[in-house]
Order: structure tokens, then sequence, then C-alpha cells
């Protein structure tokens, strides 16, 4: 007879990476395991929305690996366990501090547009209107050439101590071992069941008996698995040049699609020379100060630094923390809505268009935007401002503008730290939930839509657009991994996946912690509101039913619902030496923290 382990023993074994592999060919319901979103200790860190994938950058952490070393193969185990946010098939940026140099680097791995690709690619030819959204989403036309891989490589040559083989390893044999499917993987597959079922590859691996997969089952990749051995070995060269090259181009100019399917899966443009001429690129860190901390974040195509440096920029002329809450709340909401103004108007590719970081991130400029914040909401939206100097304070409300086009809400964001006081906020993404939905056959992953990304027309009258498509050219993105330093030294990191709210969700939670005084788990797991520029504030039902609402309300704010906005990760580094790793308590089904020494 056996003897029942208690749950707190079980949660501190898997904590200590001493619970048993299950073997490959076991598919019983395993018993679920307990996420902690929590944790603190010494030694290194690893904050995911996953458990497997936060075991896995622990152990290379446990192993002597460094915080780059830990994201590389966390990323990759979360190719396997989140693949319809994120994967070898999608592209990303990376944002890391080395202790040794007291400097913050960053990689763009951001996927590119294929050489074929026009300013009006996605205009229907026989409307003259833009191509559906729904019908750009799950397409070929919607694929961009993936730069994930590379940015592993890239990344591990440049400041890791491990090679890819070993990087990618442990997430091949979680691919081969499966892992466990929970509530939110169920429910991200039945959201895209008639996605799935128009490509039989997608549905052979995610639709086993024609059917999302059950909760408590364990769902396996071999095929991925294999192409990961295979990135290995060829040191990613397989993605971009040969027979896997190959496949994918045949994927995104000829979608394998069922007969009997009813979507208009219409073709992409890519060919063999857009992955062989696919290189990652080396950016300058964009850094505001606030409250005597500097903010380093991803510049463009990324929109992330810009955005979050230029609100934090303007929130800097309030005394948040003293104020009511309620009223610091507003002047966080039009923060952001300016901030994005801007963001929509002069942000894209900066190999395409001149982008003007130094004006987005002036404090000048930012007090320029302060003052047409008023004690009620402005009505978007709102016009862009004029980054450029001389800087003259025009404190008039601003004239109506155009919006920004849609973003997908899906992505993954992790967080590492190494004992050698490297850190890692890394954000990557296939765009939509469940990307394009074409899987490459016999490969096991999903294919991006990051071109949808692009705006399909031009946004603003009579002046250029940042973000229309062109050859070559990477579309703008919302992602915002972010490392906060005091004196050269890392206070903070975190980051969030969530398509355009993600911008929001980093801003709200630094404003919850360095203004509003809440610890980080605390910080990360408040309702939150997202403004960008829009009519009408989104925001989770616990904001949206609290009494700073109804204040809000009163100001002039008004606000749709969704369930949830975004889904952080950070590691806090306190001044005892320890270090504080923190995820959602519940978002997304609650994420991993776990650090190698626990307190």
């Amino acid at each position: 007879m056996h003897r029942r382990i208690p749950a707190v023993l079980i949660v501190l074994l898997l904590a200590l990476g001493l619970v048993m592999a299950v073997p490959a060919g076991v598919l019983a319901r395993p018993a679920p395991v307990t996420k902690q979103p929590t944790a603190v200790g010494t030694g290194g860190a690893v904050a995911t929305v996953d458990l497997d994938a936060s075991k896995v950058g622990l152990d290379v952490l446990r192993k002597g690996g460094n915080a780059v070393d830990a994201a590389v193969a966390t990323a990759a185990a979360l190719g396997v366990t989140e693949p319809y946010s994120a994967g070898i098939g999608g592209g990303g940026f990376m944002v890391v501090y080395l202790a040794r140099q007291h400097r913050i680097v960053t990689i763009d791995g951001r996927e590119t547009a294929p050489a074929a690709m026009r300013e009006d690619s996605f205009i229907d030819p026989a409307t003259g209107a833009p191509i559906p959204l729904a019908e750009r989403i799950t397409s070929g036309l919607g694929v961009g050439v993936p730069g994930t891989p590379k940015l592993w490589r890239d990344a591990l040559r440049r400041w890791g101590t491990i090679d890819l083989d070993e990087a990618l390893a442990p997430a091949a044999r979680l691919a081969d071992r499966g892992f466990v499917v929970d509530a939110t993987f169920r429910q991200q597959t039945l959201d895209n069941l008639a996605r799935f079922r128009a490509f039989p590859a997608t549905a052979e691996l995610y639709l086993p008996g024609g059917d999302a997969p059950a909760v408590g089952t364990t769902l396996r990749n071999p095929d991925l698995a294999d192409t990961y051995r295979l990135l290995a070995r060829t040191n990613t060269g397989a993605l971009y040049e040969g027979r896997l090259a190959r496949e994918i181009v045949d994927a995104v100019r000829r979608p394998p699609v069922a007969a009997d399917a009813t979507l208009n899966v219409r073709p992409g443009l890519m060919r063999a020379g857009d992955l062989e001429d696919y290189e990652t690129v080396r950016r300058a860190p964009t850094k505001v100060s606030y409250r005597g901390l500097d903010v380093w974040g991803m510049g463009p195509p990324s929109s992330g630094g810009t955005t979050v440096g230029e609100a934090l920029n303007i929130l800097e002329g309030f005394d948040l923390g003293d104020e009511p809450r309620a009223e610091a709340l507003h002047h966080y909401l039009e923060a952001s809505r300016l901030a994005y103004a801007d963001r929509n108007r002069w942000v894209g590719d900066p190999g395409y268009v001149d982008v003007p970081v130094s004006g987005l991130l002036s404090q000048r400029f930012a007090d320029e935007r302060r003052c047409q914040i008023g004690d009620t909401a402005a009505t978007s939206p709102v016009a862009p401002g004029d980054p450029f100097p001389p800087f003259e304070r025009e404190c008039e409300p601003a004239a109506a503008a155009a919006g920004a086009t849609a973003e997908g809400p899906n992505t993954t964001h992790l967080t590492t730290a190494d004992k050698h006081g490297n850190v890692v906020a890394y954000t990557l993404t296939i765009e939509q939930t469940g990307g394009s939905g074409i899987t490459v056959p016999g490969r096991g992953f999903l294919l991006n839509n990051e071109l949808t990304d692009f705006n399909p027309e031009p946004l603003f009258a009579g002046v250029p657009d940042p973000n229309l498509p062109a050859p070559g050219k990477r579309p703008r993105s919302s992602i915002a991994p972010t490392i906060v330093t005091r004196h050269g030294r890392p206070v903070l990191a975190l980051g969030s996946p969530g398509g355009a709210t993600i911008i929001t969700t980093v801003l709200q939670t630094l404003v919850n912690h360095l203004d509003f005084g809440l610890g980080l788990p605390e910080a990360i797991a408040a309702p939150r509101a997202s403004q960008r520029n829009g009519a009408a504030t989104e925001a989770e039902p616990a904001f949206i039913a609290s009494p700073e609402a109804a204040a809000l309300r009163a100001r002039g704010h008004t606000f749709t619902e969704l369930a949830e906005i975004g889904a952080a990760t950070g590691i806090r580094f306190r001044r005892d030496g320890t270090m504080q790793a923190a995820a959602e308590p519940v978002r997304r089904g609650g994420g991993s923290a776990l650090v190698v020494h626990p307190e």
C-alpha cells in the first residue's frame, strides 16, 4: 500500500528539483502540481508563467550557468509548454544587465517582413480595402521571418557560458516527456478550435482525438524535441538554410490547409532568401530617470522602452505617493494616454523611419505633455505631440487624431538572475494566441503572425506612417522588458505579455511598486487598467468594482471590462542581498517563481 506524500513536501521537493521525471510513455493523469508565485532567496532566480519552464532555468543556474544561459533554456522550455504564446516560429526582445561591466545591453530578435512585402500588401486588390483582420491573422501573409532561434544563438555567444546544445537539451527532454495540460492551456485550445482544425498538422498535435486535450492529461511533442536537437546540431542553421527552411517557406507560401476547411487562408510572401538574410540586431537601450532610479528598456522597433519611459517622465511631475489614490490613478491613465498618442505617431523600425527617441524620452518634452493633463479625462484619440526641440509648453487640449492598429493579446515573459548579479528580462512571442495557426508539418512548432502588427493602411492623414509594411522591415511591437538600476546596480527587472497592454502592465506595476509602496508580488497582483489613447479604458473586473474607479468615472473616465490584462513576472533585488522572484498569483493560471537557495 502506498503512503500519500504530504502536499507541503511535494511542493518543497519540486522547488528543489528532486522529483523524478515521469517516463515518456506514461500518459495517465499525473497528480496536479501547485505553482508558487513568489520565492525569496539567493544564488539566482527564475520567474515565468510555467513551473516546468522555471524548473529548467533553475537547474541551469544550479549547475553554474548564468542568467543568459538560464533565459535561453527557459525560453526553449516555454516553447514546449506555452506553444501558443512563443516558440522558435516567432521573435522577441531581450534586455540584459551585465554585472561585471555594470552595463545594460539588448538584442532585437523581432521578425522581419519578407523582401516581397510592399506597403499595400494587406490591401485586398478586389475591394481596395484592408484585408479583414481575421484573414490577416490566420494566413501565410501574416507570417514574419522568425528571429527567436538566432536571438538564442547570439545571446549565448555574446554573454552565455554554455552552448546551444546544452541550452536546448532540457527543453527537448521536456517535449519528449510531455507536460500536464492545465485549464489555461485547454481554454486557449478551445478558443482556437476552428483555426486549428483547418490545419491537419496543427490538429494532429494539439487536438488529440479531434478536441482540446483534457485538463490533467499529458501532451507530448516529439517532433519539437527532434527539431530542437536539429537546431542544436546546426547552431540554428537548419532553420535559416536547408530542408527545414524550405519546409517553413512551403508552409507560408502554400499553407497546409485541410481539404474541408472553410477559412480563407491566404498565401504568404516568404522565400528562402528571407530566412538566409535574417540577423538579430544589437540596439541601444532606452533610459529615463525616475524617482532617483534609472529605468532601462527596449528601443525601437519595440515601443515599450520609449512609451514606458515617456509616461514615467510625465508622471515624474506628480507626487503620486502622496496624492489621493484616485487622483494618482487619473494621472497614470492620462500619462499613458498621451504617451500612446506619441507612440502611434512616431515609433517604427529605425532602419526605415527616423524615430525621435531622444525627443520622446526628453524630460522637457514630457513637461510639455504633462501640462495638457487636467482634472478630467481627455477625449481620445488625442493628437501626438512634437518631440523635437525647442519644446514649448502648449497647454491647450490637443485635437483629435487617429488611433492605432490592433495587436495580438498573447506572448510570454521570463525574468532570470544569477549569483553573479547578471539579470535578464526577456519577452518572446508568436503574436496572436496560437500565432498564425499554421504548424510546420512534422516539426512541432507554430508559425507567428507578427506582420499583423503593421498598420494595413496609413493611419495619419498627410504625414508619413512609421508602421506601414516594407521589405525586410520589422513591425512595431509593444514588448517592454525592463530593468531598473540604482547607481549602476539592479533594483528590479520585469516584463509582461499582453499585446498593446504590455506597456501599461509594466508601467502600472512600476507605479504600484515605486510610488504606491507595494511589494513586488502585490504590485503584480493588483487590479489593472489600460488606457491606450482609446475612448474607454480597458480594466479588470476588480479595478472596475473599486472605489477608485467610481471616483475616476466622476472625472470623465469610462471603462470596458477585460477578464485579465497581462501576466507579469519580475525579480526584485533586496538590500540584504536576497532576490525576490515574483509571478502572477492568478492570471494565466498563476505563474512560477523559484530561487536556487530559498530562505
